[in-house]
């Protein structure tokens, strides 16, 4: 009898991970492969889905069944991968021929804000309502559809070549199987192309924007696709007729992975960006939250995100030379935690607005930048690091208020991702949103992927075995500088608003110039 090993790859914005997990949930292998991501112009964000996406997932692939924890296991049995997960950055837009070759760099999620002005023209056309009435979300920087209209017409001879316009995990699933399929949690984000009340795509009043067969076939996450072909084995080393999941982005993947199966639970994902995600049991669409349906059926989320968090440290980190010598990014980030600790909390007056990548949640505003107010010739690099550390502490507070707004604080907060190694983040996001989180011991998406996967083929029976295979560690309360911080955090929002005009204007005054 062989030993079953489920396989989960996740292809993040700046490395693509993986995971082997045996039949008891334990993760017998781990691999990794550092990437890139491309910014070819301010507001736009890319990733080459042949070099990145396919070679990750190949190169991790084949790391993992040549890893001698797997190869050596030492009992006799041979090892058989039973069924794969995949998951990926998103919502994407990649435009692929019939023979799946991309015809461009796949266009990146709500940190590319490159379709201002289709976000604008289908909101005129359509209706803000209507939209809203349609997708359970308004249009902003996290939407799909709007990249796709950038494309036509800015690209008019890639948007003419293209069979399918898809996302990542669709993008891997079908190199793996043939299979161009889409789960309907990333297609929720699609908008205004799904109807999330009857969950299917709904063109009405966007026929010129896309035509259904162009998009993926939909399905849930947790659902067979198809199985792994011959081409994609010699590729990645999987055996011909391994069962592939859907899949989905790699959010809910890791929501799942954090221990969130349970409605009212929530998982906080402090990445490049930030990403948080709340299970329902209903649709619950919110003016400024995102809702979308969840992996398994029938069930759904409502989701927010800030757009900058480790891209903004790895910058300052750059900025204060902490990359020196032969650091590791673990070691460069130890580095920026020391420095700021030398400082006090509120950095002595500084503030700092993190939007250097514009904002989603709450304020969806694409040109917002970043300012940093109150500096004086007394402040140091300790003031500016702790600084920018509130400061984006200051933005995941602003957005986990929002639901608040919404009547649905979440039960409980499992937080996941590489800021949780950083104490001092996730001390100061507990004590200005007074919320406590707990931190999943877990892997992360990858092993979100591999959970999914044990679930899509039956060998995981339920919820409640899902939740089996999940880990959780050390819970972070609000703590004593909570009152002073949540101080800070009304001159925060107040900063936004008193220079909201001025930056709005100076970025139309560089687009014009």
């Amino acid at each position: 009898m062989a030993t079953d090993l489920f396989l989960g790859i996740d292809v993040g914005t700046f490395e693509t991970k993986g995971v082997l997990v045996d039949q008891t949930g334990e993760v017998v292998a781990t691999a990794r492969l550092p990437h890139t991501m491309s910014a070819p112009a301010p507001g736009r964000a890319e990733h080459d889905a042949e070099t990145v996406w396919w070679r990750g997932l190949c190169e991790v692939s084949r790391s993992l069944l040549a890893d001698p924890a797997v190869t050596g296991r030492g009992d006799d049995l041979p090892v058989k991968v039973t069924a794969v997960g995949v998951s990926a950055i998103g919502p994407c837009v990649l435009p692929t021929d019939a023979d799946l070759v991309p015809l461009r760099p796949a266009i990146l999620y709500g940190v590319d804000t490159r379709a201002t002005a289709q976000i604008a023209s289908l909101t005129e056309r359509l209706g803000r309502d209507a939209i809203f009435a349609r997708s359970g979300n308004h249009l902003t920087s996290q939407s799909a559809g709007p990249k796709i209209l950038w494309l036509k017409e800015n690209e008019p001879e890639v948007y003419e070549r293209a069979a399918y316009f898809m996302t990542s995990q669709t993008f891997l699933v079908a190199r793996l199987t043939g299979e161009v399929v889409m789960d309907h949690g990333t297609a929720g984000y699609f908008h205004p192309l799904y109807d999330l009340g009857s969950r299917r795509w709904d063109l009405t009043g966007c026929e010129d924007v896309v035509s259904e067969p162009r998009l993926p076939r939909l399905a849930w996450a947790t659902e067979v696709a198809g199985q792994v072909t011959e081409a994609a084995s010699a590729a990645t080393g999987i055996a011909v007729g391994t069962p592939v999941i859907v899949g989905t982005t790699d959010a809910p993947a890791e929501a799942v992975s954090s221990s969130v199966v349970e409605p009212g639970d929530m998982m906080l994902m402090y990445g490049s960006s930030t990403y948080m995600i709340q299970m329902l049991d209903e649709p619950a669409p919110n003016d400024v939250l995102w809702s979308a349906p969840h992996v398994f059926p029938d069930t759904y989320v409502l989701a927010a995100g800030t757009s900058t968090a480790g891209t903004l440290t790895h910058w300052l980190a750059d900025l204060l030379d902490l990359r020196s010598g032969t650091r590791s990014n673990d070691e460069m980030f130890a580095a920026l935690l020391a420095l700021a600790e030398e400082s006090v909390p509120g950095a002595h007056g500084l503030l700092v607005l993190p939007y250097f990548s514009g904002e989603r949640t709450p304020l969806h505003d694409p040109d917002s930048r970043g300012v940093i107010a109150g500096l004086t010739l007394q402040h140091t690099r300790a003031d500016v690091a702790r600084a920018v550390i509130e400061g984006v502490g200051h933005s995941v507070a602003d957005a986990l208020a929002a639901y608040d707004d919404a009547g649905r604080r979440p039960s409980r907060v499992f937080a996941v991702g590489g800021g949780t190694k950083n104490p001092l983040f996730l001390q100061t996001v507990s004590d200005i949103a007074e919320t406590s989180q707990t931190i999943a011991d877990t892997t992360g998406a990858a092993f979100g992927d591999a959970l999914l996967a044990a679930y899509g083929v039956g060998f995981l029976e339920d919820r409640a075995a899902v939740l089996a295979w999940c880990r959780t560690g050390r819970t972070v309360a609000p703590g004593p500088d909570s009152e002073s911080l949540r101080a800070d955090h009304s001159d925060f929002q107040a900063l936004y608003r008193a220079t909201r005009d001025l930056i709005h204007a100076r970025a139309g005054n560089r687009e014009n110039s």
